[in-house]
């Protein structure tokens, strides 16, 4: 099975299903003597893990990371990091009645049509129980681009047709969080939570958007032509379950205005480096980043499994009638706020190691 690892000099490789005994991975590329702070990406992972508030799956996991090698006396060793993490909460019983039913919108039928196989419990592999793996990584990933001043901040922007009003803006973790749906605006906030708890009862799903604002980029980061810096950006974000659409900057918003109006005009503030008086580019010029914020806006379809029958059919092509069990999100928007700071974070470490092997200084 190919795609499992991402990056280019700092990659990470995951495995793991979801109802297998543990998921992990190994993150090669990591500079040596970086001083890991352990609870800090211990908490990226609460953020994610499941059975946080009442918007999430009840599923009950700790997400403790056993660390298996690349580190020693707390800092990184320049050797590969191996870690794992076990799965302690897994009920493969509430998917024996899907051994031979496609679930609609699944990954059901494409892993059979793929392997001639497939591991239904919890979905196996497709589950997003393996993007904790990616969190991990990206938590190390996260403190190497500390100590060069980046700081990155995602958040529910937009549940269904509930959204914030204003232009994308960065946000304090402790602001982000003080809402369970994990938007700013508490207003907006108290909104969302409560469509979503409304749509739980009625044993339905939701979809939305999420906000992503990466600070302290400087100019020059990215690869041109098949490499530029938006593109490895949409590798990352388009990898995360439920994705359905990423823009960048203006996005599309920025195809119903005229150019004069879209372009961002240069200027030299006080402190001597170029800027531009807005950011429709949303930080990236030409493939490579500009100096500005890179604002990123990703949207989620609402989760597959329903608690409704839906027809479909099986192996042999015969009609089913498929019911949802067993624990599920009603929407992924809370918890995938930390997957999409994660991957940011994988993409702009290995930009960052990339542009230190092309300048001398």
């Amino acid at each position: 099975m190919a795609g499992n690892s991402f990056g280019t000099i700092f990659r990470l490789t995951t495995f793991g299903e979801s109802h297998g005994s543990a998921i992990g991975g190994i993150i090669d590329g990591c500079p040596a003597g970086l001083e890991i702070d352990f609870d800090a990406i211990q908490s990226e992972l609460d953020r994610r893990k499941p059975g946080q508030s009442q918007l999430t799956t009840s599923r009950k996991e700790t997400d403790r990371v056993e660390w298996l090698s690349g580190i020693f006396e707390g800092r990184t060793t320049g050797t590969p990091i191996g870690f794992q993490i076990q799965n302690s909460d897994s009920k493969s019983t509430d998917y024996d009645h899907l051994k031979s039913a496609y679930r609609p919108s699944h990954a059901d039928y494409t892993y059979d049509a793929k392997y001639g196989f497939r591991d239904h419990r919890g979905g196996g592999r497709s589950s997003a129980r393996e993007t904790a793996c990616r969190v991990v990584a990206g938590g190390i990933a996260r403190q190497l681009l500390a100590t060069e001043g980046i700081r990155a901040c995602a958040y529910v922007d937009r549940v269904q047709n509930i959204a914030m009003k204003g232009a994308p803006q960065f946000y304090p973790r402790s602001i982000v969080d003080q809402a369970s749906v994990r938007c700013p605006d508490m207003h907006v906030a108290q909104a969302m939570e409560k469509r979503i708890l409304e749509v739980r009862t009625q044993g339905d799903t939701l979809g939305g958007s999420v906000v992503a604002v990466l600070s302290g980029v400087p100019a020059g980061w990215g690869e041109p032509v098949f490499d530029k810096l938006q593109a490895v950006l949409a590798h990352a974000m388009w990898s995360l379950p439920a994705v359905k659409a990423m823009e960048i900057g203006s996005g599309i918003e920025g195809s119903h205005m005229v150019g004069t109006k879209h372009n961002d005009i240069w200027v030299q503030q006080d402190d001597k480096k170029a800027h531009t008086q807005t950011n429709h580019s949303g930080g990236i010029q030409g493939g490579i980043s500009n100096g500005e914020d890179i604002v990123l806006r990703i949207a989620f379809k609402p989760v597959s499994t329903v608690m409704h029958p839906q027809p479909s059919i099986d192996q042999e092509g015969n009609a089913v009638e498929v019911v949802g069990k067993g624990r599920h999100d009603p929407c992924v928007l809370p918890r995938a706020v930390p997957l999409v700071e994660a991957m940011a974070m994988l993409v702009l470490v290995d930009a960052w190691l990339k542009n230190r092997t092309v300048r001398l200084s």
